[in-house]
């Protein structure tokens, strides 16, 4: 057992008792409680600038009394469109002190999709991050007869700007202090009225397959989420995170920022999403969560730091993590792990091992958790032979973030753990889908009935549409999506997303899309890694003059080609991809193809590049 500890690095967590049967509620105690402890950070102008709970409990207060001095009404929405900032929290927390409804709008969506989502959420009041999203909402303000008012957090760009409909948020700071002068009591009174089993929050389904739904979760729900998910995977005021991934999505909203305001960790907003990897090594997060891309990145910048690095080195650093991975090993298997090995990782550890977690700022981390899609077991196994436990959790936005979660204690490479406390999970005798039951589960889609009686039995399972086995312990592997299992001309049923997933453990591919649904064979549209795949070209002086020309180079198709090879050779022949092509054109988060945690939307993908698809079947 000492061993085990060691290796995990746990430290005893403090217990958290904050009262509250609201989002606000518990917001308001928390603040009381920690008074001048610090909440929060963000880098500005290259300085970490710190939030205490009391100056956030401040600002807060003074939005909230700004939005009452509005006229914003309880049970009325509010939409925040921006990237993750301490303002977008701030805006949030104040929206539910009013009794509002919040929502959240990803910064990378369209001026038409803003237009949607706010007619759908009935949006009164618009909070907008700067100039860049302003401009979307003035092209479809017109066609928003409900907006009363938009709240911009940055003005930059925008000091000569005047439209009677448009306020910064200083301005309404400053209103909402004059206004709380008048009406002390109005805000509190506001927090107090506020029912548990109102709706809180929207959170918009990504919409791959039509118009994005909105998931409604209410007080009550989130609560008992927060509270419960510090019964998994306890966290207390010592603790350091990142808050980077979009506050849109269940993850950072709830997994991060909310319980955060439960478990007092500290937030530490990052200063763009590029600067993750240059952030993690300033804070070093005794905590982080991220989804299986971040994961991915750091692994490769470990691998191409040591292709670089003297032969001296590449051999220290292969004989240490050959040396973690056997301790990780005899750990997975749950035996123990001797003398003789506990020295010779204590030495790895030293020599290399150390080293390379300060490489990728996760020197100080006592736990990781990666979620929100698929992770390669081998990367599991990797982040462990370091010495760094990492978790995986798997739910949606309808569970409110996780329904499974895998104990630190008890990891399992390729699961996705057992049913959390305070949920239930259930595989689907007739199907296999997994199904979900608990306070958590959300109250349905917003203005869709239909869908909702879809999507929750009545009796309150929740189905998932994800497919998935169980193992004796109570285990749960996810498979994959039903919509996206892949049957073949000659009748094989394939689960595209572990061959993906092997193939994303590369350095040089950043997503791939497997296809061959009614297909004689497996085809593969792969995303290469911009920056990986350029210094390969580089260091070889492998011609290319842009993104698209690096993709066509040959040596760059055969480097691709021998990493699937790779993957090939551990599948069946059945499930050996054939053939391949590159997407020329360097996607982000702000293409309609990639998702905003970097996913590869797979039926958009199929349908753009339909021609291609047909002609590897030529």
């Amino acid at each position: 057992m000492n061993d085990l500890w060691d290796f995990y690095h746990a430290a005893p967590i403090a217990d958290v008792e904050v009262h509250g049967e609201t989002v606000a509620e518990m917001f308001w105690n928390a603040a009381r409680m920690r008074g001048e402890r610090v909440f929060m950070r963000q880098k500005q102008l290259g300085i970490w600038r710190q939030w205490t709970w009391h100056q956030t409990a401040g600002a807060v207060r003074e939005i909230g009394n700004g939005l009452l001095s509005l006229g914003f009404q309880t049970s009325e929405c509010a939409s925040i469109l921006g990237n993750t900032v301490v303002e977008w929290l701030l805006a949030d927390m104040a929206v539910l002190s009013c009794g509002g409804v919040s929502n959240g709008i990803y910064p990378t969506d369209a001026a038409s999709q803003a237009q949607y989502l706010c007619d759908d959420s009935r949006t009164v009041i618009l909070f907008v991050e700067d100039e860049e999203q302003l401009d979307k909402v003035l092209q479809i303000r017109e066609r928003l007869p409900l907006l009363r008012k938009i709240v911009v957090f940055d003005m930059k760009g925008l000091r000569d700007f005047r439209d009677v409909d448009v306020i910064d948020l200083d301005a309404l700071r400053a209103l909402g202090r004059a206004y709380g002068e008048r009406h002390p009591e109005e805000l509190d009174a506001r927090v107090t009225a506020c029912s548990p089993e109102a709706l809180a929050i929207l959170v918009y389904t990504s919409g791959t397959t039509g118009k994005p739904k909105g998931a409604m979760h209410s007080h009550a729900g989130l609560v008992y989420t927060v509270r419960g998910f510090n019964r998994v995977l306890p966290q207390d005021e010592r603790d350091e995170r990142l808050c980077f991934l979009p506050l849109c999505h269940i993850a950072e909203r709830v997994a991060g920022a909310y319980f955060s305001i439960y478990t007092g960790t500290v937030l530490n907003f990052v200063e763009r999403p590029e600067t993750v990897p240059e952030n993690v090594r300033e804070i070093a997060p005794t905590v982080m969560t991220a989804v299986p891309r971040v994961w991915e990145k750091f692994y490769s910048a470990v691998t191409i730091a040591v292709k670089e690095s003297s032969r001296l080195q590449q051999a220290t650093y292969a004989w240490a993590i050959g040396v973690g991975a056997r301790k990780a090993e005899r750990i997975l298997a749950g035996t123990p792990v001797g003398l003789w090995l506990g020295l010779e990782y204590r030495l790895a550890r030293v020599l290399a091992l150390n080293n390379v977690r300060r490489l990728i700022g996760l020197h100080r981390a006592r736990l990781c958790v990666t979620g929100a899609a698929p992770i390669s077991p081998e990367l599991v196994k990797w982040y462990l032979a370091l010495g760094v436990p990492m978790v995986e959790v798997w739910g949606m936005t309808e569970t409110c973030g996780a329904a499974t979660a895998t104990p630190p204690e008890r990891i399992k490479p390729g699961m996705v753990g057992s049913a959390c406390p305070y949920n239930e999970v259930r595989l689907d005798p007739a199907t296999g889908e997994l199904m979900v039951r608990g306070a958590n589960v959300f109250m349905g889609y917003l203005n869709l009935p239909e869908q909702t009686d879809e999507a929750l039995s009545f009796d309150g399972w929740l189905h998932t549409g994800d497919l998935g086995s169980v193992d004796p312990d109570g285990y749960y592997k996810i498979t994959d999506r039903m919509k996206d299992i892949i049957i073949t001309t000659g009748g094989k049923n394939i689960t595209p997303s572990e061959i993906e997933n092997d193939l994303k453990f590369s350095p040089y591919i950043m997503d791939a899309v497997v296809v061959g649904d009614r297909r004689p064979y497996l085809t593969a549209i792969v995303m290469v890694d911009q920056e990986n795949v350029e210094k390969f070209a580089q260091d070889r002086d492998i011609p290319f003059g842009n993104y698209a020309s690096l993709t066509r180079a040959q040596p760059v198709q055969e480097l691709i080609w021998s990493e699937i090879e790779r993957v090939n050779g551990k599948c069946a022949r059945v499930e050996q991809i054939k053939k391949f092509f590159l997407i020329d054109t360097l996607l982000s988060a702000d293409d309609e193809e990639v998702t905003p945690t970097m996913k590869l939307k797979r039926k958009l993908i199929e349908k753009k590049y339909a021609a291609r698809i047909d002609a590897m079947y030529g």
